[in-house]
């Protein structure tokens, strides 16, 4: 008809191309999706997304629309469990090298009860007046004592808990960081010594790496490790935060070959330890085997627990005083009951023990008391990720604190709460070799330094912040507590330190 403005044959052409640009479009987006496939999988600086490519990509721009769509939805920074966003966000930055500032202002709730604040001085020194912290000597009585110069480390995770490629890159890290490596309760694994940094041997209940056929302690073995020139110490696990009163748990699906080898166990089979030491069932025998374990190895000893009754501080303190102060431990680790763990009882995990906000305090106050903090140096760990919380337990009277969570959070742990069932999306707590491959120790090594060094960097801004020129020199009037009221007071006089009592 002539009044038509388009023809048959118009229409025909314009389907025609609308056909031709669908597929085009279609043909652009499969090459696309395959180019970065490739692209995903091939790079092994995001582990996600080398696990799983193109998809894993939507991760990051979730993160990044979260930014701007928080006024629309819940804004979750400080929400979440156990560990929230804000904390985590500040660990990716810090292992990244990434900008660590922030806009606009806190999203901490500082009206809670039990919000630790800092107090600022008047007069805070000037950069160029910062001094490095002097190196603390552990196990003075030892024939070779140790000093590290750091207070920040590498909290104890076992290999069969880490996968290897994350314990390869923890050691490698850690050696560049210049801090130590607690090998955890797995044994002293070829993947610890592989960056040829400083080990701490944490000696578990069920004695792995040192147990003989019948799970007894090998002496033999535990003084060749104290011919190892990397390891400086060793940590007698009596309990830990997630699971106080109840040993590591392995789960049999991650007991291969090696691990089993490593551990002295038999493949696929749980690794369930002893609840606690058979060997040391009161104070009297705990200061034996810890001088037992100092002399075969002639390096400083120690023993790590989660407080529960406060008391018992007590009687182990009278014993060592009753004994001699050369036969105190050289250092004791204080786990919080908020700690972690790749399994544990959820009862246990919930329920049982102190939070080191509560018992830190009284085990520094308790030493003090006796003399003997300063001869017993004092380590703590349990959620301590940011460098408020380093702060926080150097100003409560601490040497040194340690994380774990905090350094797999440097890995590129998502806390995905996979790490009992070997399903780890990225890589850390798995030994599934496609979850691995995109774990590259060379890039991850690198981030765990960053997270190190930042970390102490953090600190020493809000130490001098306080007026000191040395992390070390903070004390509890540097810092304050929120009471039920809002209103905040002085750890000083919150927790007075009391004065040493006359032997």
């Amino acid at each position: 008809m002539s009044g038509n403005v388009f023809s048959t044959d118009s229409l025909l052409t314009l389907a025609q191309w609308l056909a031709a640009i669908f597929v085009l479009a279609i043909i652009t987006l499969v090459i696309s999706i395959g180019v970065m496939y490739v692209v995903d999988k091939t790079q092994n600086k995001h582990t996600i997304r080398h696990n799983y490519p193109v998809v894993g990509r939507f991760r990051y721009l979730f993160e990044r629309m979260g930014e701007f769509m928080r006024q629309y939805f819940f804004a979750m920074d400080r929400e979440e469990m156990p560990f929230n966003r804000a904390q985590r966000s500040w660990v990716y930055r810090a292992a990244k090298n990434a900008d660590r500032n922030v806009a606009f202002g806190s999203t901490r709730d500082l009206s809670r009860t039990g919000t630790i604040i800092f107090s600022n001085a008047p007069y805070p020194p000037m950069a160029e007046q910062a001094t490095s912290p002097e190196p603390v000597i552990i196990g003075p009585y030892c024939q070779k004592p140790y000093s590290p110069v750091s207070y920040f480390h590498v909290s104890g995770m076992s290999y069969g808990a880490l996968s290897p490629v994350a314990v390869k890159s923890l050691s490698q890290g850690a050696a560049k960081a210049g801090c130590w490596l607690n090998t955890g309760e797995g044994g002293l694994s070829p993947y610890h010594l592989m960056g040829h940094c400083d080990i701490v041997f944490q000696m578990g209940t069920a004695k792995f790496g040192v147990r003989d056929k019948e799970g007894r302690l090998d002496e033999d073995r535990l003084a060749e490790l104290g011919r190892h020139d990397n390891v400086k110490m060793f940590e007698i696990k009596l309990s830990q935060g997630a699971k106080p009163g109840k040993g590591g748990i392995l789960p049999g699906i991650k007991v291969n070959k090696e691990i089993a080898q490593i551990r002295g166990l038999v493949e696929g089979e749980d690794a369930i330890s002893p609840n606690r030491h058979p060997e040391i069932s009161n104070n009297e025998e705990l200061l034996d085997f810890i001088e037992k374990v100092r002399k075969i190895t002639g390096k400083p000893t120690g023993f790590k627990f989660v407080m529960g009754d406060p008391s018992w501080i007590d009687e182990l303190v009278d014993c060592i005083l009753t004994r001699g102060e050369e036969y105190a431990p050289d250092f004791i680790t204080l786990d919080s009951a908020d700690g972690g763990t790749g399994a544990a009882p959820q009862p246990l995990m919930d329920y049982v023990g102190l939070r080191v906000t509560e018992s830190l305090p009284m085990l520094i106050d308790k030493l003090t008391e006796a003399g003997l903090h300063g001869r017993i140096r004092v380590v703590v760990s349990g959620k301590m990720i940011t460098p408020a919380d380093v702060a926080w337990a150097i100003a409560m009277g601490v040497d040194f604190v340690t994380s774990a969570r905090g350094f797999m959070f440097s890995l590129g742990c998502i806390q995905a709460m996979q790490c009992n069932k070997n399903t780890c999306p990225t890589g850390v707590t798995t030994d599934d070799p496609k979850l691995m491959r995109g774990l590259d120790p060379e890039d991850k090594s690198v981030r765990v330094a960053n997270y190190h060094k930042y970390m102490e960097y953090g600190v020493n801004i809000i130490a001098h912040s306080c007026g000191v020129t040395d992390p070390r020199r903070l004390n509890r009037r540097h810092a304050r507590v929120i009471k039920p009221d809002g209103e905040s007071i002085s750890l000083a006089e919150r927790y007075p330190l009391p004065p040493a009592r006359r032997r």
